[in-house]
């Protein structure tokens, strides 16, 4: 019993890096990618980071994720825009699909991302042992609450630790005072009514594991009470009109306290959504790149009025502060299930710009004389007139089709490729 816990003191020991003062440094702003098209998005409105997920072993598996060939290209089109890529292995593996993880890593190996997000314990050996020049970032769902465990997987071999989402500031505060590798806290997005996305319930209801990427997020459903000798009866729990939403969580949003969080000493902030559309993305990596960038630019951070009217027209189940700062009100059930009444119509991507006429990968219809608003990285959205409307033969149509390409004349052709059209 002496020699164990002479061994466990030493060990501990081993694990302790004092405190030490924070040094507040511009932390990456990373994005979801969930499709090649998305990932372009993201880099377009200003991620210094993207995570994508191949076809296999990643927790969204119903996000449109990369094929082999179309992972290789991201990396290749990240790479040239100085922004870096994280793949994502977190699915917890059973024993048969141990063999078939390895030989993932190793094709990994040969793309050489910037970074493999992983969750099981097992699987971060095997990317030591068969990805060994690839950092190893922890996922969120290894539900890391302290410093000691940080120091720990430091010590393992991982590089990031992805905080659990239950912490507070001043707890990511303390364990970034008490740690040397970097750490990464989500800032937006959907949050999980489980401990850090561990959760069963998909699989007793649908047979569809969560903690393989296979979700059917049943959390969302609408439920009511049923009387054993009452068959037939049906009792609402807190219901409106579209059903009871017991178990239905808030979404995150911390764009009034960016200030904060970037003063606990977190290296990276991150946006949750691979399944999210493209104007989400492009919508809430404009929002969060402005958030810091001012952050850094001035003394003072104000909110911009901009910022949350944009956030607050995207898809989302109610904001809240998380566990961020300790506010009852944030962790409870969204019983209202409340949707924003300011939606906007996503209706395309600009691809190009042709004799001052902008080329658009059309989405939605968008008619002529109809006023449309353009999201880009570096103009606030305001209105335009729709002035003319083509196809690429430059003959006039009335109309555009979704997943068609246009030309389209507005009273202003100084807009980029990448930028996106959309209206209220």
């Amino acid at each position: 019993m002496t020699i164990f816990k002479k061994s466990l003191d030493k060990f501990l020991d081993g694990l302790k890096t004092g405190n030490k003062k924070l040094k507040i440094k511009k932390p990456e702003l990373l994005a979801p990618a969930g499709s090649l098209e998305k990932l372009k998005t993201a880099i377009h409105f200003g991620a210094d980071a993207v995570y994508l997920g191949g076809k296999n072993f990643s927790l969204r598996n119903f996000a449109g994720n990369f094929t082999d060939q179309e992972m290789e290209e991201g990396i290749k089109f990240a790479r040239k825009h100085k922004v870096k890529t994280y793949i994502t292995c977190n699915a917890f593996p059973e024993n048969n699909e141990l063999e078939a993880i390895s030989n993932y890593l190793i094709f990994l190996s040969k793309l050489q991302p910037d970074a493999i997000i992983i969750a099981d314990p097992g699987v971060v050996q095997l990317a030591i042992e068969y990805s060994p020049e690839i950092p190893i970032h922890l996922s969120t769902q290894a539900n890391t609450t302290n410093y000691m465990s940080v120091n720990f997987w430091e010590k393992i071999g991982v590089s990031r630790v992805n905080l659990a989402r239950e912490l507070t500031l001043e707890q990511i505060k303390t364990i970034n005072q008490n740690t040397k590798i970097e750490t990464e806290v989500f800032v937006h997005g959907a949050m999980c009514i489980s401990y850090s996305g561990r959760c069963l319930l998909s699989s007793f209801m649908s047979g569809r594991s969560a903690n393989k990427g296979r979700c059917s997020h049943p959390c969302r459903w609408k439920y009511h009470l049923k009387e054993e000798l009452r068959p037939g009866e049906y009792y609402p729990v807190l219901e409106d009109d579209r059903g009871s939403y017991i178990f239905n969580s808030k979404d995150l949003c911390m764009i009034e306290h960016i200030d904060k969080v970037i003063e606990s000493g977190a290296d990276s902030l991150k946006i949750e959504g691979r399944m999210k559309g493209t104007f989400y993305l492009g919508s809430v990596v404009k929002a969060y790149r402005e958030a810091i960038d001012l952050y850094f630019h001035k003394k003072t951070y104000s909110v911009k009025p901009s910022w949350t009217e944009l956030l607050s027209s995207v898809a989302n189940r109610k904001y809240c502060t998380g566990f961020f700062l300790d506010d009852p009100d944030s962790i409870s059930a969204n019983i209202e299930n409340i949707k924003p009444d300011n939606v906007h119509n996503f209706l395309g991507t600009i691809t190009g710009i042709k004799d001052k006429m902008l080329i658009v990968d059309a989405k939605n219809r968008i008619l002529p004389g109809e006023q449309v608003k353009i999201l880009s990285p570096d103009k606030a959205p305001k209105p335009y007139t729709v002035i003319k409307i083509t196809d690429q033969n430059l003959n006039s149509v009335e109309k555009t089709k979704p997943n068609e390409t246009f030309l389209i004349q507005i009273d202003n052709s100084n807009f980029s490729k990448g930028d996106i059209l959309f209206k209220e």
